[in-house]
């Protein structure tokens, strides 16, 4: 069953002026990992913006926003071997996470050069 449903959308090049402009901001919201992936891409703020697009619709979906207890950086989202997409909760958030006693997480993501979005399904347990 269902628990919630987020979706989110962004532009690009908003995300480039914020990583460009605002000291501290990529290291806030996204782990080492995202920092690594998305650095190696050509079109990296592309990558940015959909992983940010993500963890939006990812705070949406638990129905309650960002909120004590989580992290935007402890919400990653990686690949799995095959490229699908996954989410990573780490620290705090994966015990935020726990305590809520949800289940499975799925998220797609798509970006072109101007917009990324991401949609994410939890289930409950």
């Amino acid at each position: 069953m269902i628990y919630g449903i987020g979706i989110d959308l962004i532009e690009v090049e908003r995300m480039a002026e914020k990583i460009g402009k605002q000291p501290g901001f990529r290291e806030f919201v996204f782990s080492e990992q995202e920092i690594i992936y998305c650095e190696k891409h050509t079109n990296k703020f592309e990558h940015y913006a959909a992983r940010f697009a993500a963890k939006e619709a990812f705070f949406k979906a638990i129905g309650t926003g960002w909120r004590e207890g989580t992290l935007f950086n402890e919400v990653e989202i990686g690949n799995e071997e095959n490229g699908k997409p996954q989410v990573k909760l780490l620290g705090k958030t994966a015990i935020t996470y726990e305590r809520m006693k949800l289940g499975n997480i799925f998220v797609s993501l798509s970006h072109l050069k101007s917009m990324a979005t991401a949609i994410v399904i939890i289930e409950n347990r």
